[in-house]
Parts: structure tokens; sequence; C-alpha cells
């Protein structure tokens, strides 16, 4: 990989049109490695590229096992260059060190190891309707995907789709967000040392509106798997019913984290935290909606506020850093817009809600805050923030809370916490949301499918039912009357 170029037909190049940019370090808001502006002409050649490696390479002809072992090979690659990946994933994210290199690259390489698993067990069935007649169905490749992929979790989302897709035989073009390519140029890379045919994946950098949406047009392009914001996902769907092209999106959230009674409190403290400070509230997934029982409503945000006070936010590369910056200046400044709009329709600060004194005065850096006594119909509790900043909202009665829980567009994921069986089980069933947390929050495991409900999308990642949306099922009927 040389600075400016994309990764096309298994060989680097420079883009159509020579342009390069540079992602911004949100630590420091200095420019980064010069990086290769793709458009819509980069992305005719690698689709062209994809689908010829689809309709005559060797990679959806090769035996499971060989594909497999290679997609295996993948996964201990990432493991085996794990430092680099992390300093690249948090130099252009503002993640911390510690949660790409301990949590979130490590993680990547699991998915690939748990579908190189799956290579050799995606079948069909037999079918015994009727003597004259011999019945049964093929799982086959899909064919080529796009996938296209956000900020927040850069490379960790790529290998949710990656994974089912390379482990069932499709190829690939692969579009990361415009200010965090790193980690999937170096992905590449690593392609070309795992053995991955070429064309089989490639990555085009650039905007989203150009790239991106080039993609979703393109009828030689038969799948779309999306991650972001349900804006874009409303577009995808729009521009992609020209082609008829099928799509999995895993789009935005305004999670229900809601605290019992009877919960552990100190545990349901922690995990409020982890629910909307981790990755600084830059998840699609973020407990952001907090719903404390009026019992214990007082206490509770007592002792979370003086928990937040000794989260330290700063450089991300620092190994005591708990919270980096977000992304950029534009979401700085939508966190802080978001923020002003919630002092002014009367929720109570009571924490954070300026800028962060960290960067010696660079970076975009945001406090952690959090807002009490907020209502379910003010702003900030029904549109996603995207930051870390925390509404905390009173519930008197189980139902209560789970209808305020519902009460949303979205249904991403939530969480309840409480010491009572019956009653988890019944708010993990009343609530609308693709995942229910119990006693926990922010947890994922590479067998367990992930996706959402309503507004948050349609389709899984992850799990053998990640793998569904990246095969087709055909009937064979053979006569033998």
């Amino acid at each position: 990989m040389k600075a400016g170029e994309i990764f096309i037909g298994g060989d680097w190049r420079h883009p159509v049109a020579s342009e390069t940019y540079q992602p911004i370090n949100p630590a420091n808001e200095e420019p980064l490695a010069q990086v290769g502006k793709g458009d819509e002409r980069d992305i005719d050649l690698a689709v062209a590229a994809a689908r010829k490696a689809f309709d005559e390479g060797p990679w959806p002809r090769m035996s499971a096992h060989e594909r497999g072992r290679i997609v295996w090979r993948l996964g201990d690659l990432i493991q085996s260059n794990l430092d680099e990946m992390a300093r690249l994933e948090s130099l252009c994210t503002g993640k911390t060190l510690f949660d790409s290199g301990k949590v979130e690259i490590p993680f990547a390489a699991d998915v690939f190891r748990y579908y190189a698993g799956w290579a050799t067990k995606i079948h069909g069935e037999t079918l015994q309707l009727r003597d004259t007649a011999f019945t049964f169905t093929l799982r086959q490749p899909v064919g080529v995907i796009g996938a296209i992929v956000p900020w927040n979790f850069p490379f960790l989302l790529s290998s949710w789709k990656l994974g089912p897709a390379l482990a069932a035989g499709n190829t690939v073009v692969l579009k990361p967000a415009s200010q965090t390519p790193f980690t999937a140029l170096k992905f590449a890379e690593l392609c070309q040392e795992a053995g991955v045919p070429p064309g089989v994946v490639n990555v085009v950098t650039g905007p989203g509106g150009k790239v991106g949406m080039a993609m979703v047009r393109d009828p030689r392009v038969d799948k779309i798997a999306f991650t972001g914001s349900t804006e874009v996902g409303k577009q995808i769907m729009r521009e992609a019913a020209g082609t008829l092209k099928r799509l999995s999106l895993e789009l935005g959230g305004k999670s229900p984290n809601i605290v019992f009674a009877d919960a552990d409190m100190e545990a349901a403290v922690r995990g409020a935290m982890t629910g909307i400070f981790y990755n600084k509230g830059e998840v699609c997934a973020a407990g952001s909606r907090l719903f404390v029982e009026e019992p214990i409503h007082e206490e509770f945000v007592s002792r979370l506020t003086d928990r937040v006070k000794t989260l330290k936010v700063g450089d991300p590369m620092d190994k005591t850093t708990r919270m980096g910056p977000v992304v950029s200046k534009a979401q700085m400044d939508t966190v802080m817009s978001y923020i002003e709009k919630g002092t002014r329709e009367g929720a109570k600060l009571v924490a954070g809600g300026k800028r962060a004194e960290a960067g010696n005065g660079k970076g975009y850096f945001v406090q952690p805050t959090i807002f009490d006594d907020v209502s379910n119909t003010m702003t900030i509790a029904r549109e996603e923030i995207f930051g870390p900043v925390l509404s905390v909202i009173p519930f008197r009665s189980v139902d209560d809370g789970l209808a305020q829980g519902n009460a949303t567009t979205y249904g991403l994921a939530a969480a309840v916490w409480t010491r009572d069986v019956a009653k988890a089980l019944k708010a993990a069933r009343a609530i609308r949301a693709g995942t229910v947390w119990v006693n926990a929050y922010n947890l994922f495991d590479a067998a367990l499918p992930f996706g959402g409900f309503k507004e948050s999308g349609f389709g899984r990642e992850m799990g053998s039912v990640g793998l569904d949306h990246y095969t087709e099922v055909k009937t064979v009927w053979v006569d033998l009357s």
C-alpha cells in the first residue's frame, strides 16, 4: 500500500482522477496520511473486478475447506498485526488504544475465525417428497457484495460483513467511511498475504455520496450490506429499488437502558456508564435513554454523576485515557447542539455539557454529559445524538418503564437491570429491539446475531443467521419417472 492508492482486482492503483485527501486526527486536528479519493469510475472498475472474480475466478468454486482455511488465515493475520491495526483505528476515530487493541480488533479476528468454521457447513437439504423425483436445495453465494461501513467501528463492522460474505464464496467491494479508511486499506494488504485471489476483496476510499451510492445503483452488485444512519439507510432503499438488489441495513438507535428498583445498583451504574460512554457514545446501540424507577432515581443519579467525574477524557493513545475525542468537528458541533437543545427544552444538566479541556486546546473533546428529569418527548430523548450524552428518565412501574422504553421509532438494543428473573424475562419479551441485555450492556459475540427492529433496520449480522444474507437458496427437482 502506498499513499493515495486504492485496491482493485488484487492491485494497488491510484484513483482514476488521481485525487487524494487527508483524514484528520480528531485528537489534535492534524492531517494524517494521504488517501486515494475514489469516485464513480473507480467503483465501476472495482465492481467489474469483483464481478469477474465471482463469475470466472476460483473463489466460489474452490473447496469449502480451502476457502475456510484462507478466511481463518485472515483472522490470524489480523491478530498478528494487532498493534498496527489498533493504532491505525485509534488515529482516525479518536477511540482509545485500549478499546481498539484489547476489544475491537481482537473481536474482528474472532469474527473471521468463526465464519471460517462455517465455510464447510453451508448446505442445503434433501426432501423425499415422492418416488418419481429427487428433490433437494442448494445454498449458493449471492454474488458481488457492496459493503458500506461507518466511522465509529470501522474495521469491526467491516468484519461482520466480510467474514460471512467470504466464507460463503462471495466477492466484495468494501467502502470504508472517508474519515476512517486506514484499517480497510491495511486489510487489503492482509488479503494479499493470506492468498485471497485477485478481485475477491476490493477497497475503494472516498466520499460516500459518490462512492457508496455508485455501488448501490450498479446492477452488477447483487447485495448491499450497510451500517450507518437511518436517513442514509432510507436513501439506499430508494436507490436500490431500481435494481431490486438485496439489502441488509443496521441503522440508528435510541436504546432504552431500564433500571428497576430491585437491581444491583452498583452494577447498574457501571452498566449505564458503559452503555453511553463507551467509544464516546458513538455507538448505534448506545444506551442513551436511561430509565430509572422512581424509588431509586435520586440515589442512582447521584452515584452515576460521581462516577462520571472520574472518567478521564484525553489523548486516545494514553493508556490512562478512558474517553477520547468524537470523530470530527462536524460531529462535535452536532453533539454540542443537542446539549443546547436539552438545556433549552428544560432538561436538568447534572454533569458535563461543555467541550472537555484536553489536547492543549486542540481536538474534538466533549465532556461526558448527563441530563436528568428528561421527558421522553424531548429532542434529546427522541433523536440519535451519537455522542457522550445521556438522558435520564424516571418511571413509576414495570409497565410504565417498558411502555416508555418502546416509545421510539428505533429498536436496535435495550437492557434491563433487575434481580427478579420473571421480571427480566417479561421485559426481554416485551421490548421491541433486536438485542436485549439483562444485567449487562454492550456485550457481543460472533455467534450471536445483531440487528434491529423498526427504523433500526432489518437483517442480522453475526451468528449462523448472518450467513443467510450472503447465500441464495436454490431448489433442484430431478424427474425420475
